[in-house]
């Protein structure tokens, strides 16, 4: 074929020259022999970015890490408790017991603390409920269960007939493990519950109830002895004994209402559980 000087003349063998010519002629659209799947390729590319990606970590509910404890730690604290049984040993009433806690300062929390939070309610009630530590506006006032938490069981407790008036333990006795507020309401350690357990010890044997009520895991394992979680301990009952109680009290779980504000889910189980409670202590 003999080339012309014709502008309009293409090069069949020239690629950009031939998309011109398609351009020209309308051309605005290639297909293939075949047909493409596009959704499989769209899931191919996420599948790759997604690989490429860092996956996000996942948080488990691990068990706190006890820090350990060197030898003269280990016997200051065995110190400290020998001094707290003294102390609560001395104690006939409720009066000399939270004498006897204000006085303790073998507890470090005590340092990082604005107020010592001994106890609420009746001393002289058939129920007595333990918590686990002072929250923050509870730290604030020296009163404990003042909190969000402490008012939903406030309301529970007027619910199912055991107070007068909602915001009142007229009818009930309230304590906790700790005295002191953790920093950052972080999960009390060992040594901490050791040295102040035998106050709280005195005051179930003072109280001396009919039942007794622990909120929450912690307070659970550190009274009743055991280590299994709060969810298998609720709803069960165990005989809580001491030298100086007149009888063995009637313990059992429940789950702390703190717990209940992060999991209102659970909420329904908690006032099976509370109710339950009251048909036990009606029974004694």
């Amino acid at each position: 074929m003999n080339q012309h000087s014709d502008s309009t003349y293409h090069d069949p063998f020239d690629p950009a020259a031939l998309l011109k010519w398609y351009v020209e002629m309308g051309v605005d659209e290639t297909i293939v022999g075949e047909s493409i799947d596009r959704y499989a390729l769209s899931a191919e590319m996420l599948a790759k970015r997604q690989a490429a990606s860092p996956q996000p970590r996942v948080q488990t509910s691990a068990p706190v890490q006890q820090p350990q404890m060197s030898q003269a730690q280990v016997r200051a604290t065995d110190e400290m408790v020998q001094t707290a049984v003294a102390m609560a040993r001395k104690a006939e009433t409720i009066e000399q017991l939270r004498d006897a806690v204000n006085a303790f300062d073998g507890c470090p929390l005590k340092k990082t603390a604005m107020n010592t939070v001994f106890a609420a309610g009746n001393p002289k009630s058939d129920i007595m409920f333990i918590g686990e530590a002072p929250e923050a506006e509870e730290d604030r006032q020296g009163v404990p269960f003042v909190s969000p938490s402490g008012q939903l069981l406030s309301k529970m407790l007027h619910s199912c007939g055991l107070s007068e008036e909602a915001g009142d333990f007229d009818k009930v006795y309230l304590t906790n493990v700790l005295f002191w507020r953790p920093p950052g309401n972080r999960p009390p350690i060992q040594s901490e519950i050791a040295v102040c357990l035998p106050f709280v010890e005195r005051q179930i044997e003072l109280v001396d109830p009919k039942v007794l009520v622990l909120l929450g895991g912690a307070a659970a394992k550190a009274v009743l002895g055991h280590h299994e979680g709060i969810s298998r301990l609720r709803g069960r009952w165990f005989d809580h004994s001491s030298p100086n109680l007149s009888c063995p009290v009637k313990a059992t779980a429940l789950f702390h209402p703190s717990y209940l504000l992060r999991s209102p889910g659970q909420k329904r189980r908690a006032w099976s559980d509370l109710l339950k409670i009251v048909e036990k202590l009606e029974t004694l």
